[in-house]
This record gives C-alpha cells, structure tokens and sequence, in this order.
C-alpha cells in the first residue's frame, strides 16, 4: 500500500513540476538584463504586441566579452525601410553605434557587438501586425580569441579582418559581423581585399559585405554592396571612420574573405566607389568626348529594385558625328529621389541592357 502511495505522490509532485516548466514566460516592456545569457521577448509575445510602444533593453555581460545576439522569431509590420514598427540595436548603452533596423519576418544573422554592452528599442506605432521577436543572448570572447564569432572595434593603424573560420573551412550560415573602424582626426581609411568568395547573387541579397562611411549602417552613406568572387576595388573612406558589415543568410555559405585596412593623411576628399555589386563585374569606360559641344538628352530617370535602393538612369549624348548612350548608376534617398554624385558609377550602354531598359524600345536620340 505504502508503495503504491508513493509512487502516486511522486507521479503528482511530476506533473506539477512539468506544469510549472510549461507556464508560458511572460515579457515586459524593456528592462535592464545581466548574465552570460538569456532571453528576451517583445511584450506579450507570442501574443500580438501594444501599438504606440517604445521598450529599452539594456544588456550587460561580464568585461571581457562580446554580447552575441540572435533572432529565434521575427514579426513585425513589414516595410522596405522600416519606418513604423522596428526593433534597432547597438552596441553599449551610451553613445552608443548601431548595429540594424529590423522588421517584417526575415531574421538576420547573430548580432554582436563591440563591447560588453547592448541596447535593444523596439518602437511601434498606432497600427501592430505580428508578435514581436524573441532572441537569445549570451557573453562570447572577441574576435581575436578564437573563430566563432567576429566583429569589433578597429582603433591600430593598420589590421585584418576575415570572415569566421577563414581559411581552414567555409564561413557559417545565419552570421553577422560588423567591424568599426576609426581613425585619427584628419585621417582616412583605406580597405582593400586580399582573398574574397561569398554566394554569388546579381543583387547580392542572400550573404554580402556591405562598407559605408561613417560608424553605423546607414544606407545613405552606403560606400558599396558586395558578393561573389572577385575582390571589390580598394575603398578609400571621406572622413575618418568606415563600418564594414557582412551577414550570411541560412542557405548556401562559400569560402569568405580576408581584408585589410590602414590609415592613411587626409589629403583630398575622395571616396573609391566600385559598382554596386561585384557580380558579375562590369567595365566602365571614360567619356572622351567634349561634353560642351554636345546635345545631352535625359531620356528617363527610373527607381529601381527598393531593396538595394540603386537608382538607374539612361542619358543620352548627342553631337554631329556620334550619338552614345550611358547608364549612370546612383542611389535613392528615403522621399524615392534618384541621387547622382560625381563618383558614382557610370558605363556604355550596350545591346544587351535593353532588355533592363525595354521601356526606352522607341524613344531614340
């Protein structure tokens, strides 16, 4: 009889541990988190999240360590800049860089950032659609102690930088690595690619090394976009700080790449634009005529392709004896307006872009 109690009791004493370790975890709205790891939550999720929100997360590991970040569900309203519901982060907690915006339901690669500190807002409007996020953090070593991770803040004259696991083996899938580099005042900062092979798309939307000026992503001061197998030309920043992104997708991985910077006096405000994209590469070829003795035609001017936010235009130079046709290649600002600086790219029109630009079929010079 006693032995058929206890077996009762403890079968009881069981299923009231194993309800208790399925009671949903609740989420607030923000808060400050330390530990080698956790998990956060938007509030309420998995339920829908409140509208009109704006929730801080402030999470500190041990010295010494990197907080690495990553997505386990992503659900925000979607939209291709993310202008109402958005989750940022950054690295540390006062004058803080930021890492990414993030919404809609694609989750991006491990987060991490440069120092043991990282903020995450999440920022909602009057009208919600999903159920947040949820994400585990935890404390990993830098960079310079072992392979797994990568990322970090370059302050040495000169330096590399590489992809996880280069060059024993391929780098890993769902990865984001963000090296800030910055420089003395009046210095720039040179970066040039000694080895490089990540997936191969014509947009390069899946893996890809993004640079851009400055100490935070910001596509308005986007230098380039890169992938495939040909090493961009050598980047030359404006001022004295350059942030170097690269983010691999869950899918396909290749060799990665090896990178080195220095810095270099500040001796005329130039940047080194390569194409967008370097797949496949495209060759560009000087404008050898006068233009002042020309007639130039604005055929049109034409957004294309929101994601990458490039911006396409055709424009056609006409003299007595010639008529040539060129692309210019720019960038579209937040309003959708094409912008076309003096560095940005510039290549022939040839047959086999008509297709990109079948709308032209009957206008002629």
């Amino acid at each position: 009889m006693w032995n058929i109690c206890g077996v009762l009791i403890a079968w009881a004493l069981l299923l009231h541990v194993r309800a208790q370790s399925q009671t949903r975890q609740t989420f607030a709205c923000g808060g400050n988190i330390t530990g080698e790891s956790g998990v956060i939550g938007s509030q309420g999720y998995p339920g829908v999240y409140p509208p009109n929100t704006k929730c801080v997360w402030r999470i500190t590991v041990p010295d010494g360590k990197v907080v690495v970040l990553s997505f386990r569900s992503l659900d925000l309203e979607s939209d291709n800049l993310c202008r109402y519901d958005y989750v940022d982060f950054y690295s540390g907690h006062a004058n803080v860089q930021r890492l990414g915006r993030f919404c809609g339901t694609f989750r991006p690669g491990a987060l991490v950032s440069t120092s043991n500190k990282m903020l995450l807002q999440m920022v909602s409007d009057a009208n919600t659609a999903g159920s947040g996020f949820l994400a585990v953090y935890s404390a990993a070593y830098p960079h310079e102690r072992g392979d797994q991770y990568c990322g970090g803040r370059l302050v040495k004259p000169m330096g590399t930088f590489k992809t996880p696991n280069w060059p024993y083996k391929d780098y890993p899938a769902g990865v984001t690595c963000s090296w800030h580099i910055v420089a003395p005042k009046k210095q720039i900062i040179e970066v040039k690619f000694e080895k490089f092979d990540v997936e191969r798309d014509n947009y390069c939307r899946y893996d890809y090394v993004a640079i851009f000026n400055g100490g935070e992503i910001n596509d308005s001061k986007r230098i380039g976009k890169y992938c495939g197998d040909s090493p961009p030309a050598p980047v030359l920043s404006e001022g004295n700080q350059l942030f170097i992104q690269f983010l691999s997708d869950l899918s396909l991985t290749a060799d990665g790449f090896i990178g080195h910077y220095k810095f270099r006096p500040k001796k005329f405000p130039t940047t080194t634009v390569p194409p967008t994209t370097t797949a496949p590469p495209t060759t560009t070829r000087p404008i050898q005529q006068n233009i002042s003795s020309m007639e130039i035609s604005l055929v049109t001017l034409t957004a294309v392709n929101a994601e990458l936010q490039t911006y396409l235009s055709l424009i056609c130079f006409k003299s007595p004896f010639v008529c040539l046709n060129y692309i210019f290649m720019g960038q579209v600002n937040e309003d959708g307006r094409g912008m076309i600086a003096p560095h940005h790219f510039v290549t022939a029109f040839k047959a086999k872009n008509q297709r990109a630009f079948n709308i032209l079929k009957n206008k002629h010079c």
